[in-house]
């Protein structure tokens, strides 16, 4: 589809690709959903992360959106638990937090190659993001087929 090879968020097949929110806050899921969805995304979203996870189990995601903070396991746990489990979402996971100060997120986040996507954002930033993430194995595919 021509949306795919143009720089839209669908897959060269067409269908769309899929983006996983999670974050305990309704506001924040709803909000960027209403912009991700009007943009040709897939959107699906969980509270915390044994919703995310049951989610991924069922279906799988071609990018996440993952809040620091979460009720019950953080989104630092739930992204081990998420790689362990799906390699190939290293390097699709962001983390969108307001405390990446905090010296142990800092840690963390030093310590991963992580993108962290600071609150308050700008939805041009998660965008962004996504654009890039989701377009570099089609770009890599096309360039290897074209070789």
């Amino acid at each position: 589809m021509p949306a795919a090879r143009h720089g839209g968020p669908g897959r060269f097949d067409g269908t769309p690709h899929t983006i996983l929110i999670v974050d305990d806050d309704a506001s924040l899921r709803a909000a960027l959903e209403s912009v991700l969805v009007p943009l040709g995304y897939r959107v699906r979203t969980a509270a915390d992360g044994d919703a995310a996870y049951a989610l991924l189990a069922a279906e799988p995601a071609d990018a996440i959106l993952l809040d620091v903070q979460l009720p019950g396991m953080s989104g630092l746990a739930l992204n081990l638990a998420l790689v362990l489990r799906w390699p190939e979402l290293e390097g699709r996971i962001a983390f969108m937090t307001g405390d990446a100060d905090a010296e142990d997120v800092h840690l963390w986040l030093e310590w991963g190659r992580h993108t962290t996507i600071r609150k308050p954002f700008s939805f041009h930033q998660i965008v962004d993001w996504l654009a890039s993430v989701l377009q570099a194995p089609e770009r890599a595919a096309t360039e290897h087929r074209h070789a």
